[in-house]
């Protein structure tokens, strides 16, 4: 699937003079040059209050109010090095564990809502305010866990795409994402009781990923596979003119090595 994105994002992105290397500017002015990640902490501070997890930086005096809580590396991709601790016991075991590491991990508190859903989207100019693509999935498990940490290298966990969504379904949601800064790109995980309670503003998000998002809706084995193929040529297609319009002005930062370091030390 992934080869079939790349393949066609540098198909458009040759078809209408596009450079494919500027798709890491994508979301450059939310990379952190100091700290050279995209910061999850960072990133929480931008997110209206009304759908916020409390979330600090992990350090040997941190005590959670509440349980349970996820410990979290402060970058990672596809869920890698995320822990859950039920209580101060299982916390303190896994917090030294984690201080001794090279890695900076924060942890943040349980959402509330029984399901959990991913909002895709990718807007239709660099300073514009209307999506190009926008798709929602629900993230499922099957483990029986009351907190599993969700991701497509967990085996309990399959993905469902939310059909027939309204104009209006789309217009609302497009309303709650554009309350966030204007990411380019991105996945934004949410926890809610219901897809109608998420329509309603009813929601906390656990998670916004900015470095190479994955439509997870793509990941559903119960759609056609030539209905996903008509999704990646025209995302793509629309994720090549994004590309295009992203402003020669714009400060370019250095972000595909560090992020790639970081992720290969997140495999390690």
């Amino acid at each position: 699937m992934r080869i079939r994105l790349v393949f066609w994002y540098m198909f458009w992105c040759l078809r209408i003079g596009a450079r494919p290397w500027r798709y890491f500017q994508l979301n450059a002015p939310w990379f952190s040059s100091s700290k050279r990640l995209f910061s999850k902490l960072e990133m929480d501070s931008s997110i209206p209050g009304k759908w916020r997890l409390h979330q600090e930086k992990l350090t040997a005096d941190s005590k959670p109010e509440s349980w349970p809580v996820f410990l979290k590396p402060e970058w990672g991709q596809n869920a890698r090095g995320i822990l859950v601790a039920n209580d101060q016991g299982c916390f303190d075991k896994l917090r030294n564990n984690m201080l001794n590491g090279d890695i900076p991990y924060l942890f943040q508190d349980a959402a509330p809502g029984r399901r959990e859903f991913e909002v895709f989207y990718i807007r239709r100019k660099a300073s514009g305010s209307e999506p190009a693509a926008l798709s929602v999935t629900e993230t499922l498990n099957s483990s029986g866990q009351d907190w599993p940490v969700n991701s497509i290298l967990n085996p309990s966990t399959r993905h469902r795409t939310v059909t027939g969504l309204t104009q209006e379904a789309q217009q609302q949601l497009w309303q709650y994402m554009n309350e966030l800064p204007a990411f380019r790109i991105a996945r934004v995980g949410l926890r809610a009781d219901s897809f109608e309670a998420v329509l309603e503003g009813q929601f906390r998000i656990i998670e916004i990923n900015l470095f190479v998002p994955m439509p997870l809706c793509l990941l559903d084995t119960n759609i056609p596979s030539q209905v996903h193929h008509r999704f990646i040529r025209s995302a793509m297609r629309d994720l090549a003119l994004l590309t295009k319009s992203i402003p020669l002005k714009q400060p370019r930062k250095n972000i595909f090595w560090p992020m790639l370091f970081l992720n290969s030390r997140m495999r390690a």
